[in-house]
């Protein structure tokens, strides 16, 4: 082949097909790198155009909405402040007018107060200081109230000169008796007159600090003497009593300052003082804290001249208790003093709740956001003369504010801007979801549209070269009427357009077959077929993006691939060859893997590999369903090197072994020991590929390593019965495995999966009740015979609806570890007991156990009026009420069939039961009839009943009900398998057409017949399946009953040379029993189109016998003669 040919230029200056970059022949043919699909850029200027005006629109109608809604807020939030501020400045002003007046009132009546004083002196005569009321207690008491407090602190001090202080003692030992015992009798006080005089000291004093003690001394006054005579109340208060147990009666007032400092301004101004003055909080609570208390000092006046003062102390706490009613609450009072006096109290603050008020401190307590709501009053205003207060002293005036609080405020808040900007916002979220909405479907619309054209483009892309693809892309950008691809004349008679097509002159093209495919496919479901498919041709795929090797198509089971278009590649037959041994290798992985989960013979399916190498003609042929395609000598000469290949081989051309050998890879390939005869060619020299010369291609670390098998499986739709097998499938170490051990696993998945939809359909039921079915498990199967045991109507468990929403996912239930390995155990044990028979062995019964499943997946709905009306491609359990019957609403029934069809031929012997019974075998004499199989179910049957199976048991089923339907499904299952014994054929015939032939009435007991019947038939046809499949699986089965059957004849266990009555045998065979249990399948109408597929397969296979059967036959006994000659 010429290394000069040239290449058309217009490809191979493109990117791959694929999204594969290839190198160009100077490259030396190493792998290219990956590059991933890229979606077409279609409209997306303009779609990010509509994208920016929806985005203008909705946020220009967003900030519409936020101004309009901040607008609205605002203004109702600006009413509501208004209410707010007009109601709070009328309560102000009441608040400050109450006030107001309760301090005038309290200073009227100390007024009041001192000129009564004055005048009880002058009605006594008495001269001051030696001054005292009478019924001080109960007089001062009446006016009591005018204070502002229930119980006022009030104290009248006389001006007592020094020369008068011995005579004012002896004046107080005197008088003190009289008013203590009126204040005694007048206050209720629980003491004496002597108490009270025993604590009274005999002179005028004052409290003295000496060390840790508190003792009295007299007064240090030096001029007149304020001495404490008669107060309200007597009963000592707060420091009413010093620490030595003294009253303070004659205590010297002068010795405290603060009170000193309003002795002198109301001495100097003959007017009343006030000042404040701190004492401890005494309520509950309260400890370390002080309250303030109002120090109102009023001048007695006696001709003119001060002759003593009144003393009284007002809490201000107590001033505003109950000054306020219930409608007032929420606000603050604060007073303010002028007199800026070092240690001089000049703020308070009060909190106002009604008719009670709290002290909150000495400072001014209110929300500055409420600065600009105060209400403010002068509350007291002396008028003193500041050049008549002594310097170093102030006479305060007092100022009311008032402040509302967030208590008050809260009130005045309504629902209305939240109410009225929601209704705003609302109508902007209509709109907006109208916009939304139309916006969502409009967007849909274009999605599904970009979605449907990018799929066009990867399926574009996934059948043309990238090259090819912008070609058609280009060539329907020109064409504005006519579709080159679809009408490539135009409509008009001549060629529109120039085709898409080009010659390469370099290429090798590979076909690869898989052998036995066809015989396997028949005995599948259809979802078996495509995993089967799926999984080789995506390794295939993985193997050829790896190795830049094009994929051209896959007819039916055959995978077409070439190298050396649409890129050049010098070492295009090297490259080939190296795809072809990876899949030959990774075929057969795949298949031993996958015979766990699509049954036996799998790992039988091999590859067959042609290989050629020379020129094609490669382009895309237009018109309906086109695609690339390949012509020429070339492609037909690899065609005709698959054909003529073998399994697991790889045949390459003369052609494709000259350039390897040019490659310096002379080491791959072993001509061939005789020449192949090709059509249109003649003989030819090929050579076969060393597939072990090498190991298959590693898959690389970038991210495209090939799928695993379970991957695949995993990946597959869920929509059929293998899906659910293989959820839970593990393919680890399967390659090591045996093939009796791939087949007991395969049985294993199978029969699990069943489990668990049996579990599922139990729902919430009560807990299993072992003692009762231990002894159901105990007496059942103890009869002489299990034939005693047939029933010609098995009582199914109905199906109900209302189960369905009781039901969990199948898949979802996990049947523990311990039943997992004890159902593989016990298959395991059921395989070791099957004897290595040629036909009936284990494989026998894996065979049948897949048609079982298959014909169960297959069943259909049956309905009176409108004949087939639903069909289903899965077991799953969750299906139509009256599906079959009743047979795939219960679970148990369907694992029950597939039990019954891996035990069916359990220890059989290899002949029929006639010559059992002939050789009075054991069993022959305990059975009598239909030997093998009541033989099997015994067997079968101790074996679960073992204490080995306990949990295995308690998964099956759960009822004594359920055990007893488990067993007579098995036993009706298996006696169906003896088609020999005449009497149970005639009873089934008889069942048949009552149940099927006539116009019987729908009802429980017709239906159960009508199931058990079908279940039957079920298995039969099963066990016969190979006479229902390919003719190669019906050969390769009946070869192999023939060499058991002649075995035991050679072996002196037959009466008959069956090779004399083989043929016509079968012919016999087929004509009244296959063909009749086929179509009574079919007119069962509830197997859907498997039963017209196995009417189909033992019709041909009976013509095709009825041909080559007596060839056959003589093949049988040659190869009979060739085995026994090498033993």
């Amino acid at each position: 082949m010429s290394k000069s040919s040239s290449y058309p230029t217009d490809w191979s200056s493109k990117e791959s097909y694929n999204g594969m970059s290839h190198q160009d022949s100077s490259s030396g043919g190493q792998s290219p790198k990956p590059v991933e699909y890229v979606a077409p850029d279609v409209a997306n200027r303009e779609q990010k155009a509509v994208n920016r005006s929806k985005f203008l629109v909705f946020f220009t109608m967003l900030l519409a909405v936020s101004g309009a809604a901040a607008a609205t807020y605002i203004l109702m939030e600006d009413e509501e402040q208004g209410d707010f501020e007009a109601s709070f400045s009328g309560l102000g002003s009441e608040v400050s007018t109450v006030t107001r007046q309760k301090v005038d009132q309290l200073f009227t009546a100390v007024d009041a107060y001192s000129s009564f004083v004055a005048s009880e002196a002058r009605a006594q005569s008495n001269n001051w200081p030696f001054v005292y009321i009478s019924d001080f207690s109960l007089k001062t008491e009446k006016i009591a109230a005018l204070f502002g407090t229930e119980r006022p602190s009030l104290v009248i001090t006389p001006f007592v000169k020094q020369e008068e202080k011995d005579r004012w003692t002896s004046f107080v030992l005197e008088a003190a008796p009289l008013w203590y015992q009126e204040s005694i009798d007048n206050e209720g006080i629980d003491a004496t007159v002597e108490q009270y005089m025993n604590l009274t000291l005999p002179f005028i004093h004052h409290f003295a600090k000496v060390g840790n003690e508190t003792i009295t001394v007299p007064t240090r006054t030096q001029g007149t003497i304020t001495p404490n005579w008669q107060r309200y109340p007597l009963q000592p208060g707060v420091g009413g009593k010093n620490s030595k147990g003294f009253l303070v009666t004659c205590y010297d007032l002068q010795e405290l300052p603060e009170v000193a400092d309003l002795i002198k301004i109301s001495n100097s101004t003959l007017r009343p003082s006030i000042g404040f003055t701190r004492l401890p909080d005494t309520r509950p609570g309260r400890i370390d804290k002080f309250v303030v208390d109002s120090q109102i000092m009023q001048p007695i006046m006696d001709k003119g001249n001060v002759v003593g003062m009144i003393w009284l102390r007002v809490p201000w706490l107590e001033f505003f208790q109950n000054l306020f009613n219930d409608g007032i609450f929420g606000t603050i009072i604060v007073i303010r003093s002028n007199c800026e006096i070092d240690d001089a109290i000049r703020v308070l603050s009060f909190s106002i709740h009604g008719t009670s008020a709290d002290f909150l401190g000495e400072f001014d307590a209110h929300d500055p956001k409420y600065d600009d709501q105060v209400v403010t009053k002068v509350l007291l205003d002396l008028n003193l003369d500041s050049e008549d207060i002594p310097e170093g002293l102030c006479a305060p005036i007092l100022t009311l504010d008032i402040y509302p609080t967030d208590e008050l405020a809260v009130t005045f808040e309504t629902s209305k801007p939240k109410l009225y900007t929601t209704v705003v916002v609302a109508i902007f979220a209509f709109t907006s979801l109208v916009f939304i909405l139309y916006d969502y479907y409009v967007g849909r619309r274009q999605r599904k549209f970009m979605e449907r054209i990018v799929k066009q483009d990867q399926i574009v892309s996934n059948v043309f070269p990238a090259a090819i693809r912008d070609r058609l892309y280009e060539s329907g950008q020109k064409g504005s009427q006519n579709d080159a691809l679809f009408d490539p004349l135009g409509g008009g008679g001549g060629t529109a357009s120039s085709p898409l097509a080009d010659l390469f002159p370099e290429t090798t093209i590979v076909f690869a077959d898989i052998a036995g495919f066809t015989a396997w496919a028949s005995a599948r479901e259809p979802a078996q077929v495509f995993i089967l498919l799926e999984t080789i041709y995506g390794a295939f795929d993985k193997h050829a993006y790896r190795h830049s090797v094009f994929k051209v198509e896959t007819v039916g089971d055959c995978y077409v691939a070439v190298a050396g278009l649409p890129e050049p590649d010098r070492n295009h037959a090297a490259t080939v060859c190296r795809f072809a041994r990876d899949c030959v290798k990774t075929m057969k992985e795949i298949t031993v893997k996958l015979e766990v989960a699509l049954g036996p013979d799998t790992s039988a399916l091999d590859l067959r590999v042609g290989i050629h190498s020379g020129q094609v003609t490669a382009g895309v042929l237009r018109g309906e369903r086109s695609r690339f395609q390949l012509f020429g000598d070339t492609m037909n000469t690899a065609a005709r090197m698959e054909s003529t290949s073998e399994r697991n081989r790889i045949q390459v051309s003369q052609v494709t072994a000259d350039l390897l050998v040019a490659s310096g890879l002379s080491a791959w390939i072993t001509p061939k020991k005789s020449k192949v005869f090709v059509k249109g060619k003649g003989e030819m020299q090929t050579f076969w590929l060393n597939t072990k010369a090498t190991k298959a291609t590693k898959p690389s670390k970038s991210g495209n390593e090939m799928p695993t098998v379970a991957e695949t499986l995993t990946d597959f739709s869920d929509s059929s019965s293998v899906s659910i097998m293989v959820d839970n499938l593990d393919l680890d170490g399967v390659e090591d495995m045996t093939k009796r051990e791939r087949l007991v696993e395969y049985n294993v998945e199978l029969l699990t999966t069943l489990l668990q939809q049996i579990i599922a359909s139990r729902g919430t039921v009560v807990a299993r009740n072992n003692k009762s079915i231990s002894k159901a498990e105990a007496t059942i199967g103890t009869g002489d015979t299990v034939l005693e045991e047939f029933v010609p109507i098995i009582p199914l468990k109905r199906f109900d609806a209302g189960d369905l929403s009781k039901r969990q996912k199948a898949s979802s239930i996990d049947i523990g570890h311990e039943a997992k390995n004890q159902l593989r155990n016990f298959i395991t044990n059921v395989s070791s007991m099957y004897r290595d028979n040629p036909f009936h062995n284990f494989e026998h019964a894996s065979h049948v156990t897949a048609s079982v499943k298959k014909l169960l997946a297959r069943i259909v709905n049956v309905d009176d009026g409108n004949g087939l009306k639903v069909s289903t491609d899965s077991v799953d359990f969750v299906d139509m009420a009256g599906h079959s019957y009743g047979i795939t609403s219960d679970p148990l029934t369907q694992f029950s069939v597939l039990f019954s069809a891996i035990i069916h031929d359990m220890d059989h012997p290899g002949v029929p039961n006639a010559q059992l019974v002939k050789e009075n075998t054991r069993s022959a004499q305990i059975f009598k009839k239909s030997v093998a199989e009541q033989n099997s179910v015994e067997l079968a049957w101790a074996m679960l009943m073992g204490k080995e199976y306990d949990a295995l048991r308690a998964c099956i089923y759960h009822t004594e009900d359920d055990l007893r339907r488990f067993r007579q499904l098995v036993v009706n299952a298996v006696m169906a398998t003896d088609i020999v014994d005449k009497e149970l054929q005639d009873l089934r015939k008889a069942r048949w057409e009552t149940a099927f032939a006539g116009t019987s009435v729908q009802d429980e007991t017709s239906d159960d017949c009508k199931a058990t019947i079908v279940i039957e038939h079920l298995i039969q046809a099963s066990d016969v399946s190979h006479t229902m499949q390919h003719w190669h699986i019906y050969k390769a089965w009946n070869e192999k009953f023939f060499m058991e059957c002649y075995g035991a004849y050679k072996a002196g266990r037959g009466d008959s040379d069956p090779s004399k009555t083989w043929y016509r045998g079968e012919i016999g065979f087929f004509d009244f029993y296959v063909i009749p249990l086929a179509r009574k399948l079919e007119s069962c109408g509830v197997f859907g189109v498997s039963s017209h597929e196995y009417l189909s397969y033992a019709t041909s296979n009976r013509a095709e016998w009825a041909r080559e059967g007596e060839k056959l036959v003589q093949k049988y006994l040659a190869k009979y003669d060739e085995e026994m000659t090498k033993r």
